[in-house]
């Protein structure tokens, strides 16, 4: 299973496993989450806002980028951390826009997205500000595409309607880093002072990363 949270989780997770961290995600962030990092000996990333010199870890990919890279970091978010964290018995990775291409040429040098061998592609979704309710984030709609366009070039099918849809949606953009900018996720972030962390995720095919998902901590497979 590819899980695809653009705006920030896997985005996140690709600056984190770039720098060497391993990151284990964990799908709550309250008194929970210390207690499991500290159980893993790791740091414990905070909100956006509750960054500070003693804990510069946060779901930022600016924030992780600028600060010292820790060995372990537990990185909560509410949508693709706890989709990667409820997944069981199958592998998992996480992919952006920064590593679409890696992880599609990834999959098909490991022999799946074949009708034998399937890949799910997830995106994370969002919610409305404030509210528990989802909303459309075609953020994630356009990194799904890129990742399945990926598979597809290098061989792999035959697609399901659904990863047709959202490959066409991604090969059909002009322009696509001004398309997040523009999203509601995009405008969000820029306009609470993150629109660095926007900046970050439409770096498109800049990183070669492929974070698996193994005994519970992401990993880049290309190690």
């Amino acid at each position: 299973m590819v899980v695809v949270d653009v705006l920030s989780f896997t985005t996140s997770v690709s600056v984190a496993v770039e720098a060497g961290t391993r990151v284990f995600p964990y799908p709550w962030r309250d008194g929970s989450a210390a207690e499991f990092a500290i159980a893993r000996d790791a740091r414990l990333a905070v909100g956006r806002r509750a960054v500070s010199d003693e804990q510069p870890w946060s779901l930022s990919p600016a924030a992780l980028r600028r600060a010292p890279a820790p060995e372990r970091l537990v990185l909560p978010s509410p949508n693709g951390s706890a989709i990667s964290a409820a997944v069981e018995g199958i592998p998992v990775i996480a992919a952006s826009l920064r590593n679409a291409s890696a992880v599609g040429r990834w999959i098909v040098k490991q022999g799946w997205g074949t009708a034998e061998r399937p890949v799910g592609v997830v995106g994370g979704g969002e919610h409305w500000p404030g509210q528990d309710v989802l909303r459309p984030a075609i953020e994630d709609l356009i990194g799904a595409g890129a990742v399945i366009d990926s598979v597809a070039a290098h061989g792999a099918g035959p697609l399901s309607p659904e990863a047709s849809i959202a490959r066409s949606s991604y090969a059909g953009i002009a322009d696509v880093p001004a398309l997040i900018r523009d999203c509601a996720s995009g405008r969000e972030l820029a306009s609470i002072g993150f629109g660095d962390d926007v900046e970050i995720a439409i770096e498109v095919d800049s990183s070669a990363v492929v974070p698996v998902l193994v005994d519970g901590v992401f990993v880049n497979a290309l190690d």
